[in-house]
């Protein structure tokens, strides 16, 4: 079955590689067959409330430019095929095909477990990222409210606050946001992966849409809330040949950097995004693959530690000196903030303001 699926990323659901055992149905009841690949691709979206012990994470990866991430929701229904995040939601024993779009974990206590976490004597502010694994803005949150819960925490103990989002409901907490930023505890990173509202659909199908992103990188801009863009992932062959048309809009619209990573295809995310490209852009399919494959010494994922963010070999290399060059003609001599954590010790220790 090569049809495309509309609306998902994943085309279909994958074991979960902790399972010992899977269910394969038998190929010559055709019609139960196909039972199952309706129900698996059901577009309804599960949510399930869970309540962690703790919701702040240490990154000891030294590639990620962040000390601690907080993720309000595990799983996230936009659907980007390539998500790395994806392998993580088999630690909770789901698959990280269409389960991770579709079996959503809510961390319904998040802000009190946050609150719990900033009062603890031994706490350092060391800035937290909203987001760095699943998208904190992702459609269920104009609901739940559980990411301004949390940001109403971080604003309470003036706590240094970073965002990574590919949503523009951003724009919802602008209040809290200029609030922050007021005592410089703010930054924003929008992920805008292309131009091309085709190419979102098929990457991206549930988030906000790029003219939308854009206008949020020109409100947040305008009301002093430092900006910056990540075009993550560049794949080549999809979204390689956008870099200077998409620097240039996004200096236009007030950003004070931009950053990138190249695809790489980790874990069980190769096998999701090779069944995806077959079906959505088979054309294409074998050459994207193989552009992927030679930024990764001829493979699809590179786990070394400095160079699978940016990948290596004729292709990368020419992905990073146009961004080089897009950068320095766009973007020259725009600053990007070092967040202040006087404002949190001096509420922990009133004493330290006498200094």
């Amino acid at each position: 079955m090569k049809s495309y699926q509309k609306g998902r990323g994943a085309q279909q659901r994958f074991q979960n590689k902790f399972e010992e055992f899977h269910h394969t149905p038998d190929p010559e009841f055709l019609e139960y067959c196909l039972k199952e690949e309706e129900a698996a691709v059901n577009p309804k979206t599960k949510f399930q409330n869970i309540f962690p012990k703790t919701i702040v994470n240490k990154v000891s990866s030294p590639d990620l430019r962040m000390e601690y991430s907080l993720n309000p929701y595990q799983g996230c229904e936009h659907g980007c095929v390539y998500c790395y995040a994806r392998n993580s939601h088999q630690y909770w024993g789901y698959g990280p095909g269409q389960d991770f779009e579709k079996q959503v974990l809510v961390k319904k206590n998040a802000a009190e477990i946050l609150d719990q976490t900033l009062r603890k004597k031994s706490w350092k502010p060391e800035t937290i990222v909203f987001s760095g694994n699943t998208d904190c803005y992702q459609p269920v949150e104009r609901q739940l409210k559980l990411t301004r819960s949390c940001l109403k925490v971080m604003l309470k103990h003036k706590h240094p606050t970073g965002i990574i989002t590919k949503n523009a409901l951003v724009l919802r907490d602008l209040d809290i946001l200029k609030e922050l930023a007021h005592y410089n505890l703010i930054k924003v990173n929008i992920s805008i992966t292309t131009l091309s509202e085709n190419t979102r659909r098929l990457l991206e199908p549930r988030t906000s849409s790029i003219k939308q992103r854009l206008k949020a990188v020109e409100v947040l801009s305008e009301n002093n809330i430092p900006v910056a863009v990540m075009m993550a992932p560049i794949i080549p062959g999809i979204n390689s040949h956008e870099i200077f048309p998409l620097v240039k809009k996004v200096s236009e619209a007030g950003a004070r950097s931009i950053n990138y990573t190249v695809v790489r295809l980790n874990g069980a995310i190769g096998e999701i995004f090779t069944d995806w490209i077959e079906k959505a852009m088979p054309d294409s399919a074998q050459k994207v693959l193989n552009q992927i494959a030679e930024c990764h010494g001829g493979n699809l994922n590179d786990s070394r530690f400095g160079i699978r963010m940016k990948g290596e070999g004729e292709i990368a290399k020419q992905i990073a000196q146009q961004f080089k060059i897009a950068k320095a003609k766009y973007l020259p001599d725009r600053k990007w903030p070092e967040l202040d954590k006087t404002h949190y010790l001096q509420l922990k220790n009133p004493q330290l303001s006498l200094f």
